[in-house]
């Protein structure tokens, strides 16, 4: 039986993909989950404009993703924490506090959960780099220095 995806399927497909399987899995599983629906012309024809429309928005959230990739090249953001003489922070610095210094330094407004900090957390002050994946094939790396306040 040919179904038509509308969610990622492990080890058979991807949303939006034409695929055969048994007809006890698609009718039993597939279907009833909510993963798939039957392959009709109506539905082929539906998922063909869906397809459309999703590469449209694609593109522009690329460009979009590529404008701000522009304004994050050769930038170094200061992140201010208390911290002991050693040079030790009280508490540590995450994705949180990258992301609202970007904000306030610079105008750019990135979603924390898009930014990525080599290791777990910053307990020191130094310079560090912190990966952002603007889109699923965008990534970008920025360098952010932790001083002493």
């Amino acid at each position: 039986m040919e179904i038509i995806l509308k969610k990622d399927v492990t080890s058979l497909g991807y949303a939006h993909d034409v695929v055969t399987v048994k007809d006890g899995f698609a009718r039993n599983f597939l279907i009833p989950q909510g993963h798939a629906v039957m392959a009709t012309e109506p539905n082929r024809k539906i998922n063909a404009e869906n397809l459309r429309q999703k590469s449209f928005k694609a593109q522009k959230t690329r460009k979009e993703a590529d404008i701000v990739a522009k304004s994050l090249e050769n930038i170094t953001v200061k992140i201010g924490a208390k911290a002991a003489a050693t040079g030790k922070i009280y508490g540590s610095v995450n994705a949180i506090q990258i992301a609202d210094a970007l904000q306030d330094q610079f105008k750019i407004e990135i979603d924390r959960k898009k930014i990525h900090v080599d290791g777990e957390s910053i307990k020191e002050t130094g310079t560090y780099t912190a990966n952002i994946r603007l889109h699923k094939d965008l990534q970008v790396t920025i360098n952010f220095e932790v001083i002493a306040e």
